[in-house]
């Protein structure tokens, strides 16, 4: 796999303009750049310099990128940190052509992109430090109940936010599938919501968010494994499901 961190700068002067913070704000035009730096063959082949406009729908068929599959695509998050910037984190399974992706719109980034090949050496039982976007959300049945205490009309099927006391749970529920154990005294989690307007026009949805950060403990290689590759949860073309693992550091005497 590999791993790129694109720097962005915000801006901290109202009064100046800020590019990337206007960027942001719309999740859909952000994966749409994002899949420029995997451009299909006849993509790069018929406009190296990436100079013609493109359409919206190019993106679902491909015909911008190469299609995900189980040796391509890609994941990401933006982690908001000091200094008025945030950062783009993308994993990939093949790695991101950068340059082709932002020589027409450099003004997004705060610095050259960097691009690091991951190969953590996983354990079986290892422990290590997680951060975690997930768009948690749960699907309505016929004993659903509304605020009011009263069942839910018309809503069997239907998916609705995850209350706050209860995001521990919806991860930990998804941990056994996904290869590993969450330690539940080290969790932290921010609950929000993302704002997502896909036209740029008109209203757009919220999509509930949480940020989680732990420790867990991998419990089945070959499934912790593929969750790393193909996230967990929906959400994934708005910067949810991407799993970000570290190594414990050791303490003195370890």
């Amino acid at each position: 796999m590999y791993q790129s961190y694109l720097l962005i700068d915000l801006g901290d002067n109202p009064d100046r303009p800020r590019p990337g913070r206007l960027w942001l704000r719309n999740r859909y035009h952000v994966h749409q750049r994002l899949c420029m730096a995997f451009p299909s063959a006849s993509r790069k082949d018929g406009d190296n310099d990436f100079l013609k406009p493109y359409k919206p729908e190019e993106f679902a068929n491909g015909q911008v990128h190469v299609e995900r599959a189980s040796d391509s695509g890609f994941l990401f998050r933006i982690d908001i940190i000091p200094n008025g910037r945030a950062v783009i984190i993308v994993q990939s399974a093949t790695c991101p052509d950068w340059e082709y992706a932002f020589h027409n719109a450099g003004h997004f980034l705060a610095g050259p992109p960097e691009v690091k090949r991951v190969n953590l050496p996983f354990e079986h039982g290892q422990n290590l430090k997680f951060r975690l976007l997930g768009n948690p959300t749960r699907r309505l049945s016929k004993c659903s109940l509304g605020p009011d205490g009263k069942p839910i009309e018309n809503g069997i099927g239907k998916r609705v936010p995850v209350p706050d006391d209860r995001l521990c749970d919806w991860l930990d529920r998804r941990t056994l599938s996904h290869g590993f154990a969450i330690d539940k005294e080290t969790i932290v989690v921010q609950p929000g919501y993302l704002y997502i307007n896909k036209g740029g026009k008109g209203q757009g949805r919220r999509l509930r968010s949480a940020r989680y950060d732990g420790i867990l403990k991998v419990e089945d290689l070959v499934r912790f494994k593929e969750a790393l590759v193909h996230g967990i949860g929906s959400g994934k073309a708005f910067g949810f499901g991407l799993l970000s693992v570290a190594l414990l550091k050791k303490t003195i005497g370890e």
